[in-house]
């Protein structure tokens, strides 16, 4: 579809795109300017950095509040060759300019407002619970560079509005102040992790979600949990995550209470809105896990900024959670995660 388009935009000759839609929609635009400007094939660009310049302005106006597409650097591909979703991430991608208005949010289905509005919660949480980074400033910088002190700032106020709101926009659909303070987290949370970038849940549900066609917010809102909880092994993972618990209303005397509140929190924001508990709830088997760790692994620019060193067999271990439906402590998962050494992440 983006290559046609592309080819129609070539010939026409336009000034600037003008995208207006989901997030889907938005990354289309990005495609098409991409390769209008750049031509193709669109493969030559997936990974980071790999845009050679800018492409046609583009104007984005969400119909949704979720993705964040708006004012990120990444466009997500679907690629039928692969068995997994592809990422072409490079600042020349940023929109131009994004109307956010939450009145083009109003007719939005529940299921999307659900599911587009848990990803958002998801954006806000892993760019903050991210690795801070340690960039060579004598090369290149990766697109995502881990969490910082911008992002320190917007993504709890976006968990803090998602958390409040959310269940209310999907619950009462006609709720414009939910509605603009969803829109308003979604928003934040795109600007937070268009810098930092998202980790595990993002890197479980590339695959997850090409092997069974669910939508993107689903799998990474039903997953977030489980990536949480296995994180609470580490220490400085779990001071990040009773934050986010603080923004969640948890008014636990602990950072371990307030982190484990975190987690139950944004469980039961999920159940609330329709999203799955498991993963054998959307047909994956057990005999699927597996590879779909391995698949997982390959998103090294994920795996690199998660809080916790992530080789295939943690990956394993939180899809194995995460299909049995299982959000009670996580003992494969604490005791590899306290095993593996800050040097094995470098490795992984």
């Amino acid at each position: 579809m983006s290559n046609a388009a592309a080819a129609f935009a070539r010939r026409y000759g336009p000034d600037v795109v003008l995208a207006v839609g989901g997030g889907s929609a938005l990354d289309a635009a990005k495609l098409v300017g991409l390769l209008a400007t750049h031509g193709g094939p669109l493969s030559r660009y997936y990974g980071e950095n790999l845009v050679p310049g800018p492409s046609l302005p583009l104007v984005a106006v969400p119909t949704t509040a979720g993705t964040g597409s708006e004012v990120t650097p990444v466009a997500v591909v679907s690629d039928p060759e692969r068995e997994t979703k592809v990422g072409i991430s490079s600042p020349y991608l940023i929109p131009t300019t994004a109307i956010v208005d939450p009145e083009f949010t109003m007719g939005a289905p529940r299921s999307v407002t659900a599911f587009a509005g848990i990803d958002a919660l998801v954006h806000a949480v892993e760019s903050f619970t991210a690795v801070e980074p340690e960039p060579s400033w004598d090369s290149t910088l990766p697109v995502f560079t881990g969490r910082n002190v911008f992002s320190d700032v917007m993504a709890p106020r976006a968990v803090e509005l998602l958390g409040t709101s959310l269940a209310v926009a999907v619950d009462d659909p006609g709720n414009r102040r939910a509605r603009q303070e969803v829109a308003l987290g979604s928003l934040l949370a795109g600007i937070s992790f268009g810098a930092t970038g998202t980790h595990l849940s993002h890197a479980l549900q590339y695959p997850i979600g090409a092997a069974t066609k669910t939508p993107h917010g689903l799998g990474t809102g039903m997953l977030l949990p489980y990536v949480l909880q296995a994180c609470l092994a580490d220490a400085g993972a779990v001071e990040r995550i009773a934050v986010v618990g603080g923004a969640l209303g948890s008014t636990a005397s602990t950072p371990d209470a307030r982190a484990r509140d975190a987690v139950s929190s944004i469980a039961a924001l999920g159940r609330a809105i329709g999203v799955p508990a498991s993963l054998e709830e959307i047909g994956i088997t057990r005999r699927q896990l597996p590879q779909l760790a391995e698949l997982a692994s390959r998103s090294a620019r994920l795996v690199a900024i998660a809080p916790i060193p992530a080789p295939p067999a943690l990956l394993l271990d939180i899809l194995e959670q995460a299909h049995a439906g299982s959000l009670t402590s996580c003992t494969s998962c604490t005791s590899r995660t306290s095993r593996t050494s800050r040097t094995e992440r470098s490795d992984s």
